[in-house]
C-alpha cells in the first residue's frame, strides 16, 4: 500500500535531482515519511527517472542490488532492489572519471549481462536467461549516496526505502574485461579480486549472487512483469555486487581481476 501523494512524490524526485546536481546530500525520505512504503519508494524513483528522461536523458538497462543474504539481513529486507541505468552513467576504461561528479562514491564488482532477446515475466527462469543473454561482461559498479547514509541531526541510519528512492545509489558503470557467452564458462564460479591503489581490498565469486548471477536477472524480469516493462533486447543488465562497496576518493585507481575474463580499471580524478 502507498501513503505518499503524488505531489509528495514529485517534490522528493526533484529533491533528490538538486542533491544530484549540487553535490550535496539530502535529508532522509524515511525521516521525513516514517511511513514511507517500498511501493512509496519505487513511485520516487520512477519520477525522477522520468524526470531525467524529459532532460534527453535515455534508458539503456537495469540494476540490481542487496543480493546478499547478508546485506538483505542488514536492512531487514527479504529481497534484492533494482534501478535503471541511463546513458551518462557509462564510463570508459580510457578516461580519468570525474570524481566531482559524486557525492560519496563507492565501487563494486559484479557481472554484466547483455541481452541479445528480451526477457518477460512472469515465470522467467535462469535458463531463460541465459538464453536470451548475448554475452556476459565484467563490471565495476560506481554507487553513489544522493540522500544522506547518516542523518545529520539524529544520527539515524538510511533505510532502504531511502536507498531505493535514491535509484538504487545508481551512479556509473564501467565494462571491461572478456565478454563471454553465458553458457561458455559456469557463473557461478567467476571470481574477482577488487584492488585500490595496489592492495587487495575485497574478494568474492558471483554465486553470493542469489547462488547465480543469472537469477537476478530472472527475479528482475518476474518483479517488473506486473507493471508492464520488458527487460529488452540490447539492454545491460548488472546482476549485483558480489563484494562490499568500497570508498572512492579523488585520485584512487581501482582494478578488478576477473582472472580468466579478464579485468576491469578505472582511476578517479584528482
Amino acid at each position: 500500500m502507498s501513503g505518499l501523494s503524488d505531489a509528495q512524490v514529485q517534490d522528493a524526485a526533484r529533491r533528490l535531482h538538486a542533491a544530484e546536481q549540487s553535490r550535496a546530500p539530502m535529508r532522509q525520505l524515511s525521516g521525513q515519511y516514517p511511513g514511507l512504503t517500498i511501493a512509496d519508494a519505487y513511485r520516487v524513483q520512477d519520477a525522477w527517472v522520468s524526470h531525467k528522461l524529459t532532460q534527453g536523458r535515455r534508458v539503456i538497462g537495469h540494476k540490481i542490488g542487496l543480493t546478499s543474504r547478508a546485506m538483505q539481513q542488514a536492512v531487514n529486507i527479504d529481497e534484492p532492489d533494482y534501478g535503471t541505468l541511463l546513458d551518462d552513467m557509462v564510463f570508459s576504461e580510457l578516461q580519468p572519471i570525474p570524481s566531482g561528479r559524486f557525492i560519496v562514491p563507492r565501487v563494486e564488482v559484479e557481472l554484466a549481462f547483455i541481452l541479445g532477446k528480451d526477457l518477460r515475466g512472469p515465470n522467467v527462469t535462469v535458463m531463460d536467461v541465459l538464453d536470451a543473454t548475448r554475452w556476459v561482461v565484467p563490471a565495476a559498479e560506481i554507487i553513489d549516496a544522493r540522500i544522506e547514509r547518516v542523518d545529520r541531526e539524529t544520527g539515524a541510519t538510511r533505510k532502504v526505502t531511502d536507498t531505493i528512492s535514491d535509484n538504487a545509489a545508481n551512479a556509473g558503470i564501467v565494462l571491461g574485461g572478456r565478454p563471454v557467452r553465458p553458457t561458455d564458462v559456469d557463473l557461478r564460479w567467476v571470481g574477482a579480486l577488487l584492488f585500490r591503489n595496489g592492495v587487495i581490498e575485497e574478494t568474492g565469486v558471483a554465486a553470493g549472487v542469489l547462488n547465480h548471477p543469472a537469477e537476478g536477472v530472472a527475479w528482475l524480469a518476474n518483479r517488473l512483469a506486473p507493471h508492464g516493462v520488458t527487460l529488452r533486447a540490447g539492454e545491460t543488465v548488472l546482476a549485483g555486487s558480489f563484494v562490499r562497496p568500497v570508498d572512492a576518493a579523488p585520485g584512487d585507481l581501482f582494478h578488478a581481476d576477473y582472472g580468466p575474463l579478464g579485468s576491469v580499471t578505472l582511476r578517479f580524478a584528482r
